[in-house]
């Protein structure tokens, strides 16, 4: 099993030793090059022309109309060229010709003394435009072997017609090196494309192993995390084993989960239905109670009051009726029909339904609704719900008080539906079961409208909440926006 960290490390050194060799390479490569040698001739030739001149200008303090003493010239030249090696010399005078000539550092077998016929024209031709023009001259003759570099410069003449001049060639090794170098940068270079590809397969094998594991995890449904398969590569099964060890874990917590969820189920159905229980058989033994009060005190009574005992007991049975039909509609899952409905006629309506209630109360209904246009929802589940709180409200609400109906799109996108009233608020020991089936706070309440308002709201994936007021309480029905 290879390490992907000990690949890229490996991989880093050799790449830190191919840049110090390509930069060592580009050193010696500017050092050595045909044109790096060429211009470090030509500088030494000029060098060696210059002094020659500043020597001849010490020992002729000033010029003279005769010839130049021959054995001053030569031993100037002897003197100068020692301390330039590869550099010969001479004294050119338009009259005279070549006056003298040394080459002190001459590597030959015997003393060279005599100036090379092949390039005495072009030392002729720069001593000439030297010595006419009174400014330094140079040029460069290059070969497929070396090069030629040759420079004069004027000497003090009356007629100016006397030139210094100096010659070099540079070596034959310097071009050979360069070739070796080009070698050299092509095998480097060869090394670094190697290199290339061979990172190039590191990253495809990685990524590869990645769309492995990526495409398992994605394959993997919701309910199920998948064990994930090793992969070669050592950094990645260590995060392999890890996932899988989590797996094994979270499985197991898992499952202690749904147990503890399952039984915490039960538990809280036994308790609801010992509740509902309770509360259901006192909600009807009231009403018969009364039933039975009534029929006893009409068998007593002169058959003139029979029909008020029957309206009474007429009564108690709507009462029992619509308990239970709210119980039927509580313990019935709500199965949503949603349409797009237009917001402000149907909130209209809903405050319609319940004019002849607050007109017999003497409350007020106040409608504000700034929700823009149409919103997805069930009008008739919701509307049983925005009933029951409106019911709610009217019930509490103190005559002369207004009951309002509001409904806005907040700023986190969802349909905020609110009814306030001015009552006396929720107590607060109901507090904790305030939308639990028969939890009220009134003798003639069954505790089911909230409780219906809350399966409503939660059916369209909201919540229905209580914010205590002073006075009064508020009810929000909180749910998503679905535009039309």
């Amino acid at each position: 099993m290879r390490s992907l960290r000990f690949q890229l490390s490996l991989f880093a050194a050799l790449l830190a030793v191919l840049c110090a060799a390509l930069a060592v390479a580009m050193v010696v490569m500017y050092r050595s090059s045909a044109g790096a040698q060429v211009e470090a001739a030509r500088a030494v030739a000029e060098q060696s022309c210059r002094a020659i001149a500043a020597r001849y200008a010490q020992s002729v303090p000033a010029p003279v109309a005769a010839a130049p003493q021959l054995d001053l010239l030569q031993v100037l030249l002897q003197l100068v060229l020692r301390e330039a090696p590869h550099v010969e010399g001479g004294i050119w005078q338009a009259r005279g010709g070549m006056l003298a000539y040394a080459y002190p550092t001459y590597e030959g077998s015997g003393v060279k003394r005599d100036v090379p016929e092949a390039e005495q024209p072009l030392i002729v031709e720069l001593a000439q435009r030297a010595a006419r023009t009174q400014q330094p001259q140079a040029d460069v003759l290059r070969g497929s072997r070396e090069a030629l570099i040759v420079a004069a410069c004027p000497l003090a003449a009356p007629a100016q017609d006397l030139a210094a001049w100096t010659m070099t060639r540079t070596h034959a090794g310097a071009l050979a090196a360069l070739g070796s170098l080009y070698t050299g940068l092509a095998v480097l270079l060869a090394v670094v494309l190697v290199s290339a590809v061979w990172l190039g397969l590191i990253l495809r094998r990685g990524m590869r192993h990645v769309a492995q594991l990526e495409a398992q995890l994605v394959q993997a449904d919701g309910e199920h995390v998948p064990e994930l398969a090793r992969t070669g590569v050592l950094e990645l099964d260590r995060i392999v084993d890890s996932f899988n060890r989590y797996r094994a874990r979270f499985e197991q917590a898992r499952a202690q989960l749904q147990q503890a969820a399952q039984q915490r189920s039960r538990d809280q159905r036994l308790a609801a239905l010992g509740r509902m229980t309770g509360g259901i058989a006192h909600e009807i033994r009231n009403p018969i109670a009364a039933m039975r009060l009534k029929a006893e005190n009409a068998l007593a009574a002169a058959p003139a009051r029979h029909g008020e005992a029957l309206e009474a007991i007429v009564g108690q049975i709507d009462r029992l009726d619509g308990l239970v039909q709210s119980l039927i509609a509580l313990v019935q899952p709500v199965q949503l029909a949603p349409q797009c409905v237009d917001l402000q006629p149907w909130l209209a309506e809903r405050l319609a339904g319940v004019e002849r209630q607050a007109a017999q109360g003497g409350v007020r209904l106040v409608l504000e609704c700034t929700a823009p246009g149409a919103a997805r929802f069930d009008p008739v589940h919701l509307a049983r719900a925005v009933d029951n709180l409106l019911d709610n409200a009217l019930r509490h609400a103190p005559a002369g008080s207004a009951v309002q109906l509001s409904a806005r799109r907040t700023p986190a996108g969802t349909l905020l539906i609110a009814v306030d009233d001015a009552g006396p608020g929720v107590p607060e020991a109901l507090l904790p079961q305030l939308f639990e089936p028969f939890a009220t706070g009134r003798a003639d309440g069954t505790g089911l409208g909230l409780a219906l308002a809350r399966e409503v709201a939660l059916a369209h994936g909201g919540e229905l909440r209580h914010v205590a007021r002073t006075p009064g309480a508020r009810f929000e029905l909180e749910m998503p926006w679905h535009a039309c």
